[in-house]
């Protein structure tokens, strides 16, 4: 077993520690800055008001994004959702701020087996359909896994650094995919449920970006769920894998 901390990947600061036991955690360090309509598939998922995750659009009424962005444990350690009314998205903007269009969110539901940071996914209803246009696109879901050593671009509007600060213009970087094996030699984790990515130091995914799109030839491959040692370390980031829920996402949605 790995003794690595993990950090969870929470709103833009709220961070918690866990260590010797293999957990989870999740903006964007390194990498770019995008351009208007480079990601029309990204949001921005708010809880009253602020920006605390990232989504993306899978059709006109839905978005996908992480468990652990959407709700927490009472003081017994029992999950709970908040209540959709304190969410909404801003979609069909770079800006997490200002542009595009706010939606709000009316139904949430988190997937059943989310536990030790795997299936770490929630479907989000949205209470007005999406009007797509050049900068408002829903992003097709991955129709194969991801080959080891594939490259993977991921996005968000998290910090730079860990003790840094969040952009307001949304971010991308390129990972790679590393095998099961890889993953657990590394961080200690390993399930056909994790999409593992590794990433040169100093870049990957870090607070404000959990929930956010990693996508592989045009398809949504990964939703994010956490980093470990902090942001853009040395060790890879864990994503949710979207190919071994596309039965749970479309149940849970209009696909």
């Amino acid at each position: 077993m790995s003794r690595i901390s993990f950090q969870i990947l929470f709103c833009l600061g709220l961070i918690a520690w866990v260590s010797a036991k293999p957990q989870a955690s999740g903006r964007i360090v390194g990498g770019e800055y995008s351009a208007e309509g480079s990601f029309p598939y990204q949001v921005s998922l708010r809880y009253d008001g602020s920006h605390t995750c990232g989504a993306s659009i899978i059709s006109r009424r839905y978005v996908l994004s992480a468990a652990h962005c959407v709700g927490d444990e009472d003081y017994d350690g029992n999950y709970f959702v908040y209540p959709a009314e304190h969410f909404t998205i801003r979609a069909g903007s770079t800006d997490r701020l200002l542009g595009g269009v706010l939606t709000k969110v009316t139904d949430i539901v988190v997937n059943e087996n989310y536990a030790n940071f795997l299936h770490d996914l929630a479907v989000l209803t949205l209470e007005t359909p999406l009007i797509f246009s050049k900068n408002i696109q829903a992003i097709p879901l991955a129709s194969s896994e991801v080959p080891t050593g594939g490259s993977v671009i991921i996005s968000g509007w998290g910090y730079t650094a860990t003790n840094a600060y969040a952009p307001n213009k949304l971010k991308w970087n390129t990972v790679q995919t590393l095998s099961r094996l890889s993953c657990l030699t590394r961080i200690g984790m390993a399930s056909d449920a994790l999409l593992c990515l590794g990433h040169p130091v100093d870049n990957g995914a870090c607070f404000g970006d959990s929930g956010g799109p990693a996508t592989y030839q045009g398809e949504l491959v990964g939703v994010a769920s956490f980093v470990v040692s902090g942001c853009g370390s040395e060790y890879p980031d864990g994503y949710a894998k979207v190919f071994k829920h596309l039965d749970w996402i479309k149940e849970h949605s209009d696909l």
